[in-house]
């Protein structure tokens, strides 16, 4: 994993923060809270490749 990656997500963390912030002052929770689910979902997305080769590594380490 590079540093670009964790870069990635830190700026989608960021993001995220600052949009929560500004859309619970204006009074809009809902949408909030579905900004947040999104930005889980995101960064589950930029994780699945990293995930595969994780598997991958495992799998050429033990033989499975």
């Amino acid at each position: 994993m590079d540093i670009g990656f964790i870069l990635k997500i830190a700026g989608v963390g960021i993001i995220v923060a600052v949009l929560n912030q500004v859309l619970s002052k204006t009074g809009r929770d809902d949408y909030a809270l579905l900004m947040v689910i999104a930005g889980i979902i995101v960064v589950l997305l930029l994780l699945i490749p990293q995930f595969s080769s994780l598997a991958e590594m495992v799998k050429d380490t033990f033989d499975f």
